[in-house]
């Protein structure tokens, strides 16, 4: 690590006080050019402490930046790790207040539910469909803080990797039920279809996200505990949404959810 605790400490303090009042700030790294992976996730960890200490809880996990679309949108080639806490959720069908984000934008996401603990190193594809539970489809509004959505990863880690509300809908379906490399993922902005895809587009597979996390944390000491809920991450590019949009997520055999913007 190349920052001191004080300055972590200060930089979470920035970055939750920029979700929390929804502005925009510039990315950390422009005034921190040394900082490394290690200080990007404690920046973070930093930012899940200041939530836990005013009585938020912790409902999922989540990946970002799993597929080859969304690298390339976001200009980078490596997925990041984040946390979901119990405000960031919505009721399938509810309505979200655009007024609380920064630039909000949607994608589609396949969901995971654990029934077992995972953790790595050498955790698997065949280790996370044998701890999962089921399956379901899901919604994730992320919201870069950053100035014109212009960031490195770091700062997008640092940043809780752009987490800011999800919904999750549809049926739960057991993981053996289905094949999720080949699913059709369909997401409708007032009615258009706006993104399309299926699961491989995630890392060839969706449970490789999971397998990946589960790495990421073991690698600290940490494991996925059974019960937990993943998003594994976007199955499309993230589209751009505004106050009176309307959508909806079809994915093949696993049903539909909506949300609406306010």
């Amino acid at each position: 690590m190349k920052l001191t605790q004080q300055v972590i400490e200060q930089l979470a303090e920035h970055l939750e006080n920029a979700e929390l009042q929804a502005h925009d700030v510039v990315k950390i790294t422009e005034a921190h050019p040394e900082m490394d992976w290690d200080d990007a996730y404690a920046i973070q960890a930093e930012i899940l402490r200041r939530k836990l200490a005013r009585g938020n809880r912790v409902v999922g996990l989540k990946c970002g930046l799993t597929s080859h679309a969304k690298m390339k949108q976001m200009g980078v080639d490596t997925p990041c790790f984040g946390f979901l806490v119990d405000y960031f959720s919505v009721a399938d069908g509810g309505e979200i207040k655009v007024a609380e984000l920064v630039h909000p934008k949607i994608e589609p996401e396949i969901v995971f539910v654990l029934k077992k603990a995972l953790k790595g190193p050498g955790c698997h594809i065949g280790n996370v469909l044998a701890a999962t539970d089921f399956v379901m489809p899901g919604l994730e509004i992320i919201d870069s803080r950053y100035r014109d959505f212009k960031f490195d990863l770091k700062s997008v880690i640092a940043d809780n990797c752009s987490s800011s509300r999800f919904v999750l809908g549809g049926q739960a379906v057991p993981v053996g039920e289905v094949d999720l490399r080949t699913l059709g993922v369909v997401m409708e902005k007032n009615g258009e279809a706006v993104a399309i895809g299926a699961g491989a587009a995630v890392l060839g597979h969706p449970a490789a996200a999971i397998a990946m996390l589960a790495n990421h944390l073991g690698a600290r000491g940490e494991e996925i505990p059974a019960g937990t809920m993943i998003l594994s991450g976007g199955v499309t590019e993230a589209v751009a949404v505004q106050a009176g949009d309307h959508v909806n997520l079809r994915i093949q055999a696993l049903g539909s959810v909506g949300v609406r913007f306010i």
